[in-house]
């Protein structure tokens, strides 16, 4: 567990002292959300239904522009050859970089969508509920993605590939999230329905993405 929580801060360091990723993936939240009711034009009425949906769609677009960098920087410099031969096994080590991820990337995007939620007059009511559903989504979109990084990992080229991959993916978290928020300010459906099924999606994606990732980098490092 030590070894594990090293890797974590590890990661957090790099991140932090790099500070392009996450600074390309607010600065892409902020202009595609703030472009759009340019675009709409000033109906808050549409702008208010709409809201949860451009907020969802922006944070995975912007979460997917540093989701190559999980293991990339690391491979290029043979960090990721004497991680491997070190006392963690693989599945532990791109564990902890999903979670590294999601904490320099997801969290502040999540944090960021409150505010930018102002912009599309997002119902006050459903702004504790944007933060709740995407603290939960948001893990999803940082395993599901790494699973993408690993398969592309050393290819030309690789981030468009890494796109077509991994946005369909996205798809049922996308559904799910926007539910949730949308279930608090209009219905009919359940918020409870779809916040447990986001909740699942994340599970899942935290215990079987690691196994998936670790596979695709066994084949990238041999």
């Amino acid at each position: 567990m030590k070894e594990f929580m090293s890797l974590v801060r590890r990661d957090l360091l790099l991140s932090w002292r790099e500070g392009g990723a996450i600074g390309t993936a607010l600065g892409f939240y902020l202009i595609v959300v703030a472009i759009l009711p340019l675009g709409l034009g000033p109906d808050l009425n549409l702008l208010s239904r709409i809201a949860p949906g451009v907020l969802w769609v922006a944070l995975l677009l912007a979460a997917l522009l540093s989701v190559d960098r999980i293991f990339h920087n690391d491979y290029e410099d043979g960090t990721l050859e004497a991680l491997a031969l070190g006392p963690l096994p693989l599945e532990a080590i791109t564990a902890a970089k999903c979670l590294a991820h999601w904490i320099s990337t997801g969290i502040p995007l999540t944090l960021t969508a409150p505010v930018l939620g102002l912009l599309l007059n997002l119902d006050a009511q459903a702004f504790a509920v944007l933060v709740l559903t995407m603290l939960v989504g948001t893990p999803a979109v940082s395993f599901i993605g790494a699973i993408g990084a690993a398969l592309t990992l050393g290819l030309r080229r690789g981030g468009l590939l890494l796109s077509l991959l991994v946005l369909p993916l996205y798809i049922p978290i996308l559904i799910f999230g926007v539910s949730s928020v949308s279930a608090v300010i209009s219905g009919p459906s359940s918020f409870t329905a779809s916040f447990l099924i986001l909740c699942a999606l994340s599970m899942a994606s935290i215990v079987l993405a690691p196994l998936a990732c670790a596979a695709a980098l066994k084949l990238n490092l041999q």
